[in-house]
């Protein structure tokens, strides 16, 4: 499946990552702008995403794309921060993805502004800023493929794929003052050798998102990072999906709307953003926008 944005499914997740996110200033010169941008995507180390205003601002239509929906819970709220464009950009030195970045926003003027950047980074081999290993149940090869790339319909939908990203913000000192049977408990593993806990209790995030329980099971590919600004830090959640199904049913079970039950990791973090965006596929080694029928108008 050449077809696809390979940054989506490449492993591990990369030194340094950059997400930048895009408000719409003009429609009429969109289709300017993404000329450009489509010049300047490769797909692999830049990962772009189109959400729904900016979807409809071209006068198209992509089934299953929609607006991240905020979520109140038992006790918990999940706020809705939606972008027009989010563009994920992979690297190994920040200040070339400084270049890159400032090339981009360059390019998207005066179409799309550059309204949010967060600057993420791979921990360790891959573990979240609390200690614990993330993505421990992603799925793998074929797998992975069926679980992120949606796999038929019109041309320009294959080999696409829907991104759900949260910035999580951790309250990392009260975390970190719990005993340590407490913090195993609120993730449903054990931080020394990361195997799950059979008697977890029900609100452990892993038994709340366990993605074969949910009725059609929700897998996602996860490609979260974490990320620093001044002395707030967290996790920048990022699933790639076939839908945003699985992300959602996930959520909504972790809010507690299924079952009064809130997931413990709401206990020491919280979303302060939430955005749903489709990823096109690429064809001919650039982004494949055939979708959006933009070429009839």
């Amino acid at each position: 499946m050449s077809y696809y944005q390979p940054g989506i499914l490449a492993t591990p997740v990369p030194p340094q990552a950059r997400h930048m996110f895009f408000a719409l200033e003009s429609a009429a010169a969109l289709p300017a702008a993404l000329e450009k941008l489509k010049a300047l995507v490769d797909g692999k180390s830049a990962v772009v995403g189109f959400g729904e205003s900016l979807v409809k601002a071209l006068r198209g239509q992509i089934e299953g794309l929609r607006t991240f929906p905020a979520l109140t819970g038992v006790g918990v709220d999940n706020p809705s921060t939606q972008h027009a464009l989010w563009c994920w950009l992979h690297g190994v030195d920040r200040g070339e993805l400084l270049n890159r970045s400032n090339a981009i926003a360059a390019a998207l003027a005066p179409a799309l502004r550059l309204v949010q950047m967060n600057e993420t980074f791979r921990h360790m081999t891959g573990h979240d800023l609390t200690g614990y290993e993330d993505g421990t149940e992603n799925p793998h090869d074929e797998a992975a493929v069926a679980a992120a790339l949606v796999g038929e319909g019109a041309d320009g939908m294959v080999g696409g794929s829907f991104a759900a990203i949260q910035q999580w913000q951790h309250d990392l000192k009260g975390f970190q003052a719990m005993p340590s049977h407490e913090k195993d408990n609120i993730m449903g593993r054990r931080l020394s050798d990361n195997e799950e806990l059979d008697d977890a209790p029900i609100s452990a995030h892993v038994k709340r998102t366990a993605q074969e329980s949910f009725a059609p099971e929700a897998f996602v590919v996860r490609r979260s990072m974490p990320w620093i600004e001044g002395d707030r830090a967290g996790l920048m959640f990022l699933a790639f999906g076939f839908s945003l199904d699985a992300f959602e049913a996930q959520l909504r079970r972790m809010s507690g709307l299924e079952d009064g039950i809130t997931d413990g990791l709401y206990r020491i973090s919280r979303p302060i953003t939430g955005g749903y965006y489709w990823c096109p596929p690429l064809k001919d080694g650039l982004l494949d926008l055939r979708a959006l029928h933009i070429e009839r108008r």
